[in-house]
């Protein structure tokens, strides 16, 4: 019998589920050094990826819609760097739920899987900022990407915690369908498919991503230390305020907290009980 239709299939959802749980144990598995690495370059990955942003979103035409839509498309290339070349994802590893929720992995393997690879990814971001710095990358097309870049970083560190956490729900909500998709794809062209429109609707449509936001809010700091740069935004002193530490912070502990909520509890958990819960393991093969 042939089988070319089962390779050109994608994987069932319950399969899907399958190999979630499965890959699930190995991420909490995995040793501390390959751990660490891998964060490291999924942070430096979705830096790339709102690098790529912020050049097309730098002067766009009056197409609102259009030039998000573009934008979101650009900043896919983060995600399918870390899906396809390899790297570890705090917002991804939200998907690791499924098999604490199966009972493979402890309580404290996830946790410690959790906070290495947030470690990680951070230390990525904040690594690449500074690359990004020395460049001279927001000095480009007399400094209106740079203007970009604070804009950017700007309105993020002006969300209220409420809306950070909401935005931060719906974010991660659809970056953990996009892994989900990426699971069901048998070859990369349906991964790069798989990644492109649940990530490119994310950036669009304004919703935070912590580990993004750990580039570009410091992105937008940096840029804001420049005189030129500021004096090219026709930004006040006062309208920049927000753009702190504290700033930083007061977005990234909600839009964290949200992304965990969306990623683990309304993707995770929820494909638990209809795949996996109650269920023997025969019956998912």
């Amino acid at each position: 019998m042939s089988t070319n239709g089962t390779f050109a299939d994608a994987f069932t959802p319950a399969q899907v589920a399958d190999k979630v749980k499965t890959l699930g144990i190995s991420k909490a598995e995995t040793p501390f050094l390959p751990l660490i690495v891998l964060s490291l370059m999924a942070g430096a990955f979705i830096s790339l990826g709102a690098m790529y942003y912020t050049v097309v979103m730098t002067n766009p035409s009056d197409a609102y819609g259009a030039a998000k839509m573009l934008g979101g498309i650009a900043f896919s290339l983060g995600f399918m760097l870390v899906v396809i070349a390899g790297g570890e994802l705090f917002t991804g590893n939200n998907l690791i739920v499924m098999a604490w929720a199966k009972g493979c992995v402890s309580t404290k393997r996830i946790l410690a899987n959790w906070t290495l690879v947030y470690i990680g990814n951070a230390l990525g971001a904040l690594i690449t900022v500074y690359l990004v710095f020395t460049s001279g990358f927001l000095d480009e097309a007399h400094h209106a990407v740079g203007v970009t870049a604070l804009k950017i970083g700007l309105t993020k560190a002006s969300l209220s915690s409420s809306e950070a956490f909401v935005r931060g729900i719906f974010c991660n909500a659809l970056v953990c369908l996009a892994s989900w998709m990426v699971y069901a794809s048998r070859t990369v062209t349906d991964k790069v498919f798989a990644v492109i429109f649940p990530i490119s609707a994310f950036v669009a449509m304004g919703f935070e991503h912590c580990i993004a936001n750990m580039f570009m809010i410091p992105m937008a700091m940096v840029a804001a230390l420049n005189p030129e740069i500021v004096a090219a935004s026709g930004l006040s002193a006062e309208a920049l305020a927000p753009l702190n530490i504290d700033g930083l912070i007061n977005n990234i502990i909600p839009v964290t907290l949200g992304n965990i909520l969306g990623g683990a509890v309304m993707v995770a958990m929820a494909y638990y009980i209809v795949y996996l819960y109650g269920q023997d393991e025969g019956l998912l093969k």
